[in-house]
């Protein structure tokens, strides 16, 4: 909630601005004097206590003197600071405006008790100053006395992080062109060293002026060192805000490759301490090893090294595709085996169809979806989607209602939606027609590699196991496409979405129990596709040439597909949406009825208590939960009318009065961590559209971690002198030189080598 000065004639609120509010002192003398100089008549029949609770002035009614600030990001004021500074003119050039804040009309007796305050006030501030005065003369005694050098030295390395705040904030390479990835080369930083050199800064050019003029300023350790305070002062500013929230789900995502090794993507996601939804990204973990290796190497990050607890962590969910979606299932078996209440859940950035066709380990699924992101990424590229458009065209010519509706479906993620796979099989045919105009290349519009990667996905698209899969996956993924649309809806959404997924369940498993009747159909629909596109219907030809090795004789090519992808994939859809909304995941879900639309929804006959008890220990007083909750829909059921229930847990928690139900307000914080459950928070929400966006654009030989991590985190606040008072601490400058000394050493060698 906003905090508005309670001055008269005075409008700032602490969201226009970054201005200081200081509520009012608890003193009772000090507090009646705080209200005696703002005139406010409304406010004399206060306690101290009330005034204290719920009312504000801001820093500019003080005198600056009396202003302090601790740190760049906290103002406190001095214990005898008394407002002195107020506008009560400006209301009479309006009269008929209507005013809230009435300003009292004073007596002589005021006027002249005021003036005697006034001058103990002036006298107690004057000698406030010459404290103060006096405090800093003895703090400039006790701050480090910094020798000249040292001083340079410091100047120095604020202006290496001051390019590296800009290498981060344009997304600029640390190298210019392809070198080799094991180590780090400042070719891009050198240059702009140069440029600042140039441009006028003392610092840089006061240290390299007599520097050789082949040398490179900044050795690969020292920018390293650099790259890792930065780093790390940044992730700490968020790692603080989890600590003090305390409750956080862990999220990761797809792997990224950095120097030849695989590493997997961080991310957190919390509720801060203004009760906003937070998911940031904080780093990277090398994924190598089994299951068990990345889960200590997983908890050893988390623990060890960003100082929280996995008793903590209340949920996770993991993005994987390919072949890492086996080990990263493993991955969150056995972290709910260590840690019950890290509840595995389907994360709010993935539609959950797609979700569950990237877990089901089956070849011929992952070739889909390994060739849906193809998909995608190919028509980022300039062009291609003017070709998709007009295939489409071409091909429903005789249909323009179709080929419209197609046409604006097949935007920018539609690889990504629900219904995915139903896109893909009306858009087989211009697909295809669309890769083979791009792999003809008449004008000579697109590369080499573009056009042979149209080649190879069209080979893929007219293959007719791919064609039989994506049927089998649209006609079963029906059964759970609207149930995953709601979970990634509306809070009343995502409850409604937990009491349906019997009903899913049942009608998965009634296909199950028919699979011969449903298998004929889709095998049909497969195969009038296929005759369409004039694509051949058959058996694949490594399946043949290993029924040929053991002598079998030939099978049919309904009943191949019936048992190696139909009959797998029901079965493994079944499986993943039953580990994913286990009973546990149930209970947290139905607790969502805490939010007041929803109660409204259910005519607050809800029971929430029956599911509480998984996270009874997380509660402040969990005995008095029941009466609470009793407390909690009588507020809500006996409200006026024309209060609006709120609809989501980001709206509830912003309520002023919420913090009166101490065991409600927890659970909400607790279940709005839950990774199934979407972002409020625009911010927020981009985190993982930063780092793909950031990974799409920056060459696989260019990608640095650190520079990577501090890209998608330009939000986060920092400050140059706290990483230089850092580096100091770590690398004083001696060692620094002697380091870039050692470096330089084995190039002077090969120098004089050559020089033989």
């Amino acid at each position: 909630m906003p905090n508005f000065c309670a001055a008269p004639n005075c409008t700032r609120k602490s969201t226009q601005s970054d201005l200081a509010f200081f509520r009012f002192p608890r003193d009772p003398e000090r507090c009646r004097i705080w209200v005696e100089n703002c005139r406010r008549a409304d406010l004399e029949g206060k306690t101290s206590d009330q005034l204290n609770k719920h009312y504000r002035l801001c820093a500019k009614h003080f005198d600056p003197a009396m202003v302090c600030k601790t740190s760049p990001y906290r103002t406190v004021l001095k214990d005898t600071a008394i407002p002195t500074i107020f506008d009560l003119t400006s209301h009479l050039k309006n009269p008929h405006a209507r005013h809230r804040k009435r300003i009292k009309e004073l007596t002589e007796e005021d006027i002249r008790k005021m003036k005697e305050r006034r001058l103990a006030s002036s006298i107690e501030q004057l000698n406030s100053k010459k404290d103060a005065a006096a405090e800093d003369a003895s703090t400039n005694e006790e701050e480090p006395q910094w020798s000249t050098e040292e001083k340079a030295f410091r100047e120095y390395l604020k202006s290496l992080f001051e390019i590296l705040v800009m290498f981060v904030n344009q997304g600029i390479p640390l190298v210019a062109n392809k070198v080799s990835e094991s180590e780090i080369t400042s070719s891009n930083f050198q240059a702009l060293i140069n440029y600042r050199m140039n441009a006028g800064d003392e610092a840089l050019r006061k240290r390299f002026d007599t520097a050789a003029v082949n040398r490179e300023y900044v050795s690969a350790t020292q920018l390293s060192q650099l790259l890792d305070i930065f780093e790390n002062t940044v992730r700490e500013e968020m790692l603080m805000e989890v600590r003090e929230s305390r409750f956080f789900s862990l999220v990761t995502g797809d792997l990224v490759e950095f120097a030849k090794e695989k590493h997997l993507p961080l991310f957190l996601r919390f509720v801060n301490q203004h009760n906003v939804l937070r998911e940031e990204f904080l780093d990277f973990l090398l994924f190598e090893g089994d299951e068990s290796v990345l889960v200590d190497r997983l908890e050893a990050q988390l623990t060890e090294r960003w100082g929280l607890s996995m008793e903590d962590c209340r949920g996770q969910a993991h993005k994987a595709t390919g072949t890492s979606t086996t080990k990263m299932k493993a991955v969150a078996v056995l972290l709910m085996e260590k840690y019950p209440l890290a509840l595995h859940m389907s994360c709010s950035h993935t539609a959950l169809n797609i979700h569950l066709a990237n877990n089901l380990p089956l070849p011929n699924v992952q070739i889909v979806m390994v060739t849906l992101r193809r998909i995608g990424a190919f028509f980022r590229t300039p062009f291609t989607q003017d070709e998709l458009e007009n295939a489409i065209f071409a091909h429903y010519h005789k249909n323009d209602e179709k080929a419209n509706a197609l046409r604006h479906a097949c935007g920018p993620g539609w690889v990504e939606q629900h219904n995915a796979f139903d896109l893909l099989l009306d858009l087989l045919p211009p697909l295809v027609l669309c890769m083979d105009v791009v792999r003809d290349n008449d004008g000579g519009r697109f590369a080499n590699a573009v056009t042979a990667e149209a080649y190879s996905i069209a080979e893929i698209l007219v293959d007719f196991e791919v064609i039989v899969t994506v049927v089998i996956l649209k006609n079963v993924l029906t059964f759970t496409r609207a149930f995953g649309r709601n979970l990634q809806g509306e809070t009343l959404d995502v409850f409604l979405a937990a009491t349906s997924i019997t009903a899913v369940l049942h009608s998965l498993n009634e296909v199950n129990d028919n699979i011969d009747v449903y298998h004929e159909f889709w095998y049909e629909e497969a195969v009038g596709i296929a005759n369409v596109m004039e694509i051949p219907v058959k058996v694949p030809r490594l399946f043949i040439r290993k029924q040929r090795a053991v002598d079998e004789g030939e099978v049919q090519a309904e009943l191949y597909y019936k048992e190696y992808v139909t009959v797998p994939v029901i079965h493994g859809v079944i499986q993943e949406v039953e580990d994913m909304f286990s009973e546990t995941n149930l209970k947290a879900l139905k607790c969502l009825s805490l939010v007041p639309a929803v109660m409204g929804q259910m005519k607050f006959n809800t029971t929430e208590e029956n599911y509480a008890d998984v996270y009874c220990n997380d509660l402040p007083n969990a005995d008095t939960l029941p009466a609470e909750l009793h407390c909690w829909r009588i507020k809500w059921k006996h409200r006026s009318k024309d209060v609006r229930l709120p609809t989501t847990i980001h709206e509830t928690l912003q309520l002023p009065d919420v913090k009166f139900f101490p065991n409600v307000n927890a659970f909400l914080k607790v279940l709005s961590t839950l990774p199934v459950l979407k972002l409020e928070n625009s911010k927020s929400s981009l985190a993982s559209n930063r780092l793909q966006a950031y990974l799409d654009s920056m060459p696989a030989n260019q990608r640095n971690k650190s520079l990577v991590m501090l890209n998608i985190n330009t939000h986060i606040k920092h400050d140059l002198d706290v990483m230089v008072d850092k580096y100091c601490r770590l690398y004083p400058e001696d060692e620094a030189e002697v380091e870039a000394e050692a470096e330089a050493e084995p190039e002077e060698a090969d120098e004089e080598v050559v020089m033989k």
